[in-house]
């Protein structure tokens, strides 16, 4: 499984610009509001969600966008979505509680989740994310971002929360 340090590694093999900022852990968005300082850029929300038949789902929105469940469900037809389990999190996407990040997306050598980027990202410069751990914070541009998750063969799916529409897929 891939970790922070391996993940810094790639990022500076393929010449990517980024900032790493240390702090104590984040475990939750108010966590994340209340703790990490003064980190530029937009800050993310990371859900990793499941369904019945055992298909995974990661949703990275910004920090302050509202969710239902239900109504995500429905409009992706993705079937009764619920939280997926710890254990799921360290098999699939090699992250604990509270680390949820598209960087796990690198940990998923089965392809298992659909990845759903918020498209309030795409005008965003910088955009935050934990580098697979939460104590840290990895700061890059959206367009780095991008590129590294398409170099390393990862699908983006771009979902607007504002009216629940699918960009692409």
């Amino acid at each position: 499984m891939l970790e922070e340090k391996e993940l810094l590694i790639k990022l500076d093999k393929s010449s990517y610009l980024y900032k790493l900022y240390r702090h104590e852990p984040l475990f939750t968005v108010g966590d994340s509001v209340n703790k990490r300082g003064k980190i530029e850029g937009a800050h993310s929300k990371n859900l990793f969600l499941k369904n019945k038949k055992n298909k995974f789902f990661l949703f990275s929105c910004l920090e302050t966008t509202k969710i239902d469940l239900k109504k995500l469900s429905k409009t992706l037809d993705l079937g009764n979505i619920s939280f997926a389990r710890d254990e799921y999190l360290k098999k699939i996407l090699g992250v604990l509680p509270g680390s949820v990040t598209p960087f796990g997306l690198l940990n998923d050598t089965d392809k298992e989740v659909e990845f759903y980027l918020d498209k309030a990202f795409l005008s965003e410069k910088i955009v935050n994310f934990h580098p697979l751990v939460n104590t840290s914070t990895l700061s890059l541009t959206i367009s780095d971002f991008m590129n590294f998750l398409i170099e390393n063969k990862k699908k983006v799916n771009i979902f607007d929360f504002n009216d629940y529409t699918l960009i692409n897929n």
